[in-house]
């Protein structure tokens, strides 16, 4: 790892300053502080948060909703943990449970199909939030729903596709990015493809990279190197997990039960084609298509930069309520929610007492 330290600061003492990389998953920015990565680097390159953390990209309308779904009579809401606290319009989830809704935390999509194979008589709802790392999942618990004939279980898709968010980003007048540290996870569903015109279009360099210290920073390594050689080409970093074509039966299970549609991004509005909605032949299974759940749109949080911060425009700490008004503890936007948040990050690993 020393020799690789070198040659990074080789690299950026040839190219210059300032070098702007964007970390992409919420994953790597949490281990970017856990590792120290920013104390080790030069101080010529600058690490930006994306939109990388589902919770924090989730629109407060699609909370909005699932409040309202967990209000229903005879409905249960099953969502993942780190979905309880992001804020509404109104209220979160969790102050919703607090009032009565019948709300239950999973930690698969398959957990809430055993909710609603025990409770025949109501009707269970999977708050189907994540990228395309957890999609593949409710397609298969989707399949084996109907293998089953389990018929009170439905999903309200919260689903994001990553590539489209990245194009929105690079076409932004607001930020310059020099390269990508793209996010291992969801790569190893989709593969290194759907990253390509990164490279062919806009002539940005993009490293699919592990989680490491180690990986982390032998993909910076790799940006550097395209960026000295003024070259531009999809890499992967995180080989040993990654592969060029990705999980074909994933992405196969995904194709059988979803199809693209629009979607609203928390912070970046909406976004053609970055979503994953039920096929017309499941779409029996789709609560939104069941119930009438008309959700009217909602501002953010009054003086909140979440979205700013979402699109790598703004540090957490150029806003005026983190680790004031905001925190961990009683979070305003929905960056200081989730562990994998950049406001939360900021606030754990800073060091910068409030």
């Amino acid at each position: 790892m020393k020799n690789v330290i070198e040659k990074i600061k080789t690299l950026t003492k040839s190219i210059g300053g300032p070098i702007k990389l964007m970390e992409v998953c919420g994953t790597h920015t949490v281990a970017i502080f856990r590792h120290g990565i920013r104390d080790i680097i030069p101080k010529e390159i600058i690490l930006l948060s994306g939109p990388g953390c589902p919770v924090c990209v989730t629109p407060i309308r699609d909370v909005d909703a699932a409040v309202t779904i967990s209000r229903l009579n005879g409905s249960v809401l099953a969502t993942f943990g780190d979905m309880m606290r992001v804020p509404g319009s109104k209220q979160s989830l969790f102050h919703a449970q607090a009032e009565g809704a019948n709300i239950r935390i999973v930690y698969s999509p398959l957990d809430a199909l055993k909710i609603a194979t025990e409770n025949k008589d109501r009707n269970v709802v999977f708050f189907a939030t994540g990228f395309e790392t957890t999609s593949p999942s409710v397609a298969g618990t989707i399949f084996e729903a109907e293998r089953s004939g389990i018929n009170n279980f439905y999903i309200y898709s919260a689903h994001k596709i990553v590539p489209p968010a990245l194009k929105v980003l690079l076409d932004s007048p607001d930020l310059k990015i020099d390269g990508f540290i793209l996010p291992g996870h969801v790569s190893t569903i989709i593969g290194s493809r759907p990253y390509e015109f990164i490279a062919t279009d806009y002539k940005i360099a993009p490293v699919i990279t592990g989680f490491d210290a180690e990986d982390i920073l032998q993909g910076i390594m790799m940006l550097l190197d395209q960026i000295a050689e003024n070259r531009a080409e999809v890499e992967i970093q995180y080989t040993r997990v990654v592969k060029k074509e990705g999980n074909r039966k994933a992405m196969g299970m995904i194709n059988e039960y979803f199809e693209l549609s629009d979607a609203n991004w928390r912070g970046i509005g909406v976004i053609p084609g970055s979503g994953l909605k039920l096929k017309d032949k499941f779409k029996y299974r789709d609560v939104s298509q069941i119930f009438d759940i008309e959700i009217p749109d909602a501002p953010e949080p009054k003086g909140c930069l979440c979205g700013q911060v979402l699109r790598g425009i703004k540090l957490p700490t150029d806003c005026r309520l983190f680790g004031k008004a905001c925190t961990p503890e009683h979070p305003v936007g929905a960056c200081m929610v989730s562990t994998e948040g950049s406001c939360a990050a900021y606030y754990k690993y800073s060091g910068v007492i409030y």
